[in-house]
């Protein structure tokens, strides 16, 4: 696999790369990316080619789960270079069915010391599920219950985002705009679970 990126990087440099010169010269001088993404780790996600878009186009943060934590440092410093030095003006934090991450919340932890303890970050959203389930949804098959889930880990996280005082201020300032999304690997699409106006 280590000769096989490597050889994938020398036909990115002759089909790519050489081919549109004057842009990748640009992204030395600087980048202006509009969207941070924050999505899961997935290698069965990549955030560019779901979505199609060019090196430079998105400023991107991943994670199991996609998990926003206000205290991990990494993410605290992203946020904190996306908004006051990029002036980035979307946000979206992206889960997907299918996801590890999520499917361990419903799992026995077993030898593991590090997945569940950052899994408590996500932990709310299943408590969340469970009252629904136990309220007008009633019983569901566990895919269903793990697509309610993820949907609702999605949610949870954008309000962990809000509790970073200088997302807030942006928030307040109208200069920053939060987008929930859910990838489906099923179909290739995109759902949107939350947009700006729900969090208004």
């Amino acid at each position: 696999m280590i000769r096989t990126l490597l050889d994938g990087n020398r036909r990115f440099v002759a089909e790519v790369f050489d081919q549109d010169k004057a842009y990748f010269a640009d992204l030395t001088r600087a980048q202006n990316p509009t969207v941070l993404w924050i999505g899961c780790s997935d290698s069965r996600v990549p955030v560019n080619t779901i979505t199609q878009t060019k090196a430079g186009e998105v400023f991107v943060h991943r994670n199991v789960a996609n998990i926003v934590a206000t205290n991990d440092w990494n993410l605290s410093a992203v946020l904190e270079f996306s908004i006051t030095h990029l002036h980035i003006p979307d946000i979206v934090v992206c889960g997907h069915y299918g996801c590890g991450g999520i499917r361990a919340l419903d799992a026995d932890p077993g030898a593991d010391r590090y997945i569940p303890i950052w899994l408590i970050n996500a932990q709310k959203a299943v408590t969340r599920v469970e009252r629904r389930l136990e309220g007008e949804l009633g019983e569901v098959d566990p895919e269903t219950r793990h697509r309610l889930i993820v949907d609702e880990n999605v949610r949870l996280q954008l309000e962990h985002l809000q509790e970073y005082p200088f997302v807030s201020a942006a928030l307040k300032a109208r200069q920053l705009r939060l987008h929930g999304w859910v990838y489906d690997m099923a179909s290739g699409a995109i759902r949107v679970i939350s947009s700006p106006d729900d969090l208004a």
